[in-house]
């Protein structure tokens, strides 16, 4: 063998070697499998039911098996009853940060927005006359059904209710608020959003509060509202901060405020994850812009693009997979 035979099989060899060196972590990394636990908000259950098609068609050994709940019921199955869980996907990201860290998860990204609307069917009373001027004499109509949903268990409900407070101070109205809920009895107040839909749908409830995204995924007819009282505009956030309302809180007989502010959906990695290798693939695919940001703009509910977390120490600590599709902003 002459010694550019040898040479060239010198060179050969440390080719091979260099490749089998950069397969080597590929190799470390099994393809993700088994079942994949997410708690999540009930206005996502349409939107992430598109995701879960899609992830489970790129990985077909992962079972994605979500439970949709309101946000703080969702937590607190976390939280209070210790349930297994992956991933937990929230309509209020201040849910996450007030049930869940630091004791069972340590870091929180905010992924979308969304706003409150009034919705209603062709069935409802008074369909023809209501309007984003007016609606708010109709609600107090006699024989008007209406409801939101639990403030205890569900944003969507705590939400509705900053809306009315908001609206009476908007439309310089003295109690408003009080009137609005005198005409509301508690029987209309569901366990989450979601569940009002069914009931407009067969006529048994006339108006119903939900976020613009639930209405347009199921083909609601509904009110925008404006701006100052929607809770869909953060240059609003200074005049949303006038509405407090007060649920329950982390423990039995204690209560927590939440303040106004724009809608902001969060999620969250549990701690102590069951399956963390599968969990970290389903949030870089949800947190891409080009995979379940996309979905979620199609379907009405505008995405965060890219993702954020209010500071460069929780951004440091999140998983390395997902850091490059998050920015540090308030």
């Amino acid at each position: 063998m002459n010694r550019y035979s040898l040479r060239f099989m010198e060179l050969a060899a440390m080719m091979v070697l260099c490749a089998l060196l950069l397969l080597l972590p590929s190799l470390g990394q099994a393809e993700p499998k088994g079942t994949l636990t997410m708690f999540h908000a009930g206005s996502l259950s349409v939107p992430f039911a598109a995701m879960e098609k899609a992830f489970e068609a790129t990985y077909p050994a992962v079972d994605l098996q979500r439970e949709a709940s309101g946000s703080q019921k969702a937590a607190r199955k976390i939280s209070d009853l210790h349930k297994p869980c992956d991933i937990m996907a929230s309509a209020d990201y201040t849910v996450i940060d007030k049930l869940l860290i630091p004791d069972y998860a340590s870091w929180n990204i905010r992924f979308a927005t969304n706003q409150l609307v009034l919705c209603y069917t062709e069935k409802s009373k008074y369909a023809g006359e209501i309007n984003a001027v007016n609606w708010y004499k109709f609600l107090q109509k006699q024989g008007v059904v209406w409801g939101h949903s639990d403030p205890n268990l569900d944003p969507c409900g705590y939400r509705s209710l900053m809306v009315m407070q908001l609206a009476e101070r908007y439309y310089k109205i003295d109690a408003l608020y009080e009137s609005l809920l005198a005409n509301r009895p508690k029987e209309n107040i569901r366990p989450k959003s979601v569940e009002l839909i069914s009931l407009l749908q067969t006529g048994n409830m006339d108006y119903a509060w939900e976020y613009l995204s639930v209405a347009v995924q199921h083909e609601l007819k509904y009110i925008t509202l404006p701006d100052q009282i929607n809770l869909g505009n953060y240059e609003y956030d200074d005049f949303y901060a006038n509405a407090i309302v007060k649920v329950t809180g982390k423990k039995p007989g204690e209560f927590m405020e939440m303040k106004g502010q724009s809608v902001t959906y969060g999620v969250t990695l549990v701690k102590d994850t069951p399956n963390q290798e599968a969990a970290i693939a389903f949030l870089r695919y949800m947190l891409d812009p080009n995979g379940g940001l996309k979905i979620l703009k199609e379907m009405g509910q505008p995405p965060f693009i890219p993702c954020r977390v209010p500071s460069e120490e929780m951004k440091s600590i999140l998983p390395a997979e997902i850091k490059g599709l998050v920015e540090v902003k308030n």
